[in-house]
């Protein structure tokens, strides 16, 4: 429980840092927009990279990269039809709408409940390189081809199958995964400035966020997509951990800690990332942001309750 609470206190008081900036206006009006894409087209990139490139493959591929990218896809259709069919949203907000119901904060939270609460970072390592590889290059390649153009508009065939390789999120994702595939070490000082500028991809993101909750009130009626965030909260908190189990234990036949691991890891709430993502695109950013604050509330006593029942 207390791994639970570390970590979750140091995402607190980074974006509560943000939210001081924002306060005080030290970056100017415009500072949650420039440091947002700083770390979409910089520090993300580099972090991923490096990531990916000194990855075990052999750890990777594990059944719990089965469970996560199954849940991920299930809970993401799912938030897309019923957001579709209820609320009638158009594509990029049915986009960000079904990150913030699937996509799963991995890295600044999930890797220190993975230590504190699993015993084991590498628990992690399956849904980050799922997320990085592939949930990422899909979603963001349905933002480049609707929201930046504009889904009324005719795509050409070489705008489609362009559209994912001038991504630098699905570039840096498929450097580090090719690295790690051909099994070469790449001279320290060769990786040293990526990871340096990595290093600034996820305190950045949370800066960014708490950026944006200055000046708004979280769910503000007239404001806020209060339906959307509750649908998207609601599958991440509720539903996607429960197919976890159900899929984890019944199809997969795991038990014991795995099982524990693997229904903790899909509890976690929604990656400030999809944020980041709605921000470089301009759609859906109160849902990512809101989504991303309530799920992060709800999953302190959602792991709670799942480290009661199952640890």
């Amino acid at each position: 429980m207390w791994g639970v609470v570390a970590g979750f206190t140091v995402i607190f008081v980074v974006i509560a840092v943000g939210y001081l900036l924002g306060r005080l206006g030290t970056l100017g009006s415009q500072g949650q927009f420039v440091l947002g894409r700083l770390v979409f087209f910089v520090a993300t990139p580099a972090l991923l990279f490096t990531t990916l490139a000194s990855s075990d493959l052999s750890v990777i591929f594990s059944p719990t990269l089965a469970v996560a990218s199954a849940t991920a896809f299930a809970v993401g259709a799912l938030y897309v039809v019923v957001a579709k069919i209820w609320l009638n949203r158009p594509l990029p907000e049915l986009t960000i709408g079904a990150l913030s119901a699937s996509y799963v904060n991995s890295a600044n939270l999930g890797i220190p409940i993975a230590v504190f609460v699993l015993g084991d970072a590498t628990f992690v390592a399956p849904l980050l390189l799922f997320q990085i590889v592939v949930y990422s290059p899909i979603a963001l390649t349905i933002l480049d081809l609707t929201a930046l153009r504009g889904e009324a508009e005719k795509l050409s065939l070489i705008d489609t199958v362009t559209a994912p390789f001038k991504n630098p999120i699905v570039l840096a994702g498929a450097a580090g995964l090719i690295v790690a595939l051909i099994g070469w070490v790449p001279p320290r000082p060769l990786m040293q400035p990526f990871e340096l500028i990595g290093a600034t991809s996820v305190p950045g993101a949370l800066l960014a966020f708490g950026l944006s909750l200055y000046g708004v009130r979280v769910l503000e009626k007239g404001s806020s997509p209060r339906r959307d965030v509750a649908l998207a909260s609601t599958l991440k908190i509720v539903v996607q951990p429960v197919l976890a189990y159900l899929m984890a234990h019944f199809l997969l036949g795991i038990d014991g800690h795995q099982l524990f691991a693997i229904v903790v890891v899909s509890t976690l709430p929604t990656a400030q990332n999809v944020f980041i993502y709605a921000s470089r695109y301009r759609r859906g950013m109160v849902l990512a942001r809101d989504s991303a604050f309530v799920t992060t509330l709800a999953s302190i006593p959602a792991i709670a309750l799942v480290t009661a029942l199952l640890a």
